[in-house]
């Protein structure tokens, strides 16, 4: 059997951690680095110090998933809550329910539409042809004025071009329901760590096998290492020789409020002409804890194209950061000692429940490639 190999992770982020976890479960050793002073990347969350209210510091994190290995994964290292997401839109000085249902359709039009009655009124709205954009999509989806009202601004706002110019993946990944249903997700397993994501990613990496390093970027560790994972930016690895993909980041204003401020957990705001996309108050992530505040948390937040230094979130993959990837994805084949993983090692935008199913996935390909003697693939979860 081969000698347990040293294998440096680069991100504490969710990916990070599973992975590491896993080849440290299988005996290897297992150094994980992270430049920032916590772990859980994103999905950061931690007590406001005043309030006692606990923060998504990176904006609203939902676990939902149909896949049960992922469910019986986070269940052994964090009590899942349950949780039911709500979404709320204001248009024109109205609040109408996210995602599109029944009841938006009737209030939007001022009709009493049964669901059959709906179907074939909004089928009468859509424009036809296949799909390209995201603005073609809308306008199959759900007709011109519930597009322009609820995701023409929306979307110029959170990725900074025309709607025209956006594949129309990105719109069918949300749901249209001729019911009542407001349930944002439609996923089996729902739900929110009770005690938060960053102490759910702190158990994943309790583990013996591996060490923890914060505050350590990745180009001040030096080699030595048997094997890299490496979940941070594609294109930062080969020191952006290329060129930089192309990255949306956010900005978060938080204030403290008298509570209840909203009175639900996220408000998105449609129109154009309010600069920030979406409202959150914190107090409702954990519906269990939230009555008994009385000062709460909001953040507002802005979408901008990330620069040097800024945090990236969502990849943008115009035509030309599809292109500029494929050049990248080819720069990595040749690189010896590291696999990329993670939404930002394969510039992919992952659901948490995605990317651990990635990183488990990958954890067991990494397990057998090290087992044959073997040299793994490069991208573990590329799309």
């Amino acid at each position: 059997m081969p000698a347990p190999k040293t294998i440096l992770v680069t991100g504490a982020g969710l990916s990070g951690a599973v992975v590491a976890r896993g080849l440290a479960e299988a005996g290897h050793r297992v150094t994980v680095i992270d430049e920032r002073d916590h772990v859980a990347g994103n999905c950061h969350t931690a007590r406001d110090p005043e309030t006692g209210v606990m923060l998504h510091h990176y904006g609203p994190h939902i676990f939902h998933t149909d896949d049960v290995q992922v469910w019986d994964y986070v269940t052994r290292f964090a009590v899942m809550m349950p949780y039911r997401h709500q979404v709320k839109a204001q248009v024109a000085g109205q609040v109408y329910a996210l995602p599109i249902n029944l009841h938006t359709i009737n209030q939007f039009f001022g009709r009493s539409l049964r669901p059959a009655e709906a179907r074939d009124f909004i089928a009468g709205q859509s424009a036809g042809g296949e799909p390209v954009s995201f603005e073609d999509q809308g306008l199959r989806f759900v007709g011109r004025a519930l597009y322009e009202a609820f995701f023409q601004g929306y979307t110029r706002k959170q990725w900074g071009v025309e709607p025209a110019r956006l594949p129309a993946s990105i719109l069918k990944r949300l749901p249209l329901r001729f019911t009542y249903d407001d349930n944002y997700f439609a996923h089996r397993f729902q739900g929110i760590p009770r005690e938060g994501y960053t102490a759910m990613v702190q158990a994943i990496l309790a583990h013996p096998g591996i060490s923890l390093r914060l505050n350590t970027a990745a180009e001040t560790v030096a080699g030595g290492f048997d094997h890299q994972v490496y979940t941070g930016p594609l294109d930062r690895y080969f020191g952006h020789r290329l060129g930089r993909l192309g990255y949306r980041t956010l900005r978060f204003e938080h204030e403290r409020v008298a509570a209840p401020y909203q009175g639900t957990a996220v408000m998105n705001y449609c129109d154009e002409s309010v600069p920030f996309t979406r409202i959150t108050e914190h107090m409702y992530f954990a519906p269990w804890e939230a009555e008994r505040f009385t000062r709460s948390v909001i953040t507002r937040e802005y979408s901008a194209q990330a620069g040097p230094g800024d945090i990236p979130y969502y990849p943008i993959r115009l035509l030309d950061d599809k292109t500029l990837l494929a050049r990248y994805q080819a720069l990595a084949r040749q690189a010896e000692g590291v696999t990329f993983l993670g939404r930002l090692g394969t510039y992919a935008y992952l659901d948490m429940d995605v990317a651990i199913r990635k990183a488990l996935d990958g954890t067991a390909h990494l397990l057998r490639a090290f087992e044959q003697e073997a040299r793994p693939e490069v991208f573990l979860d590329a799309a």
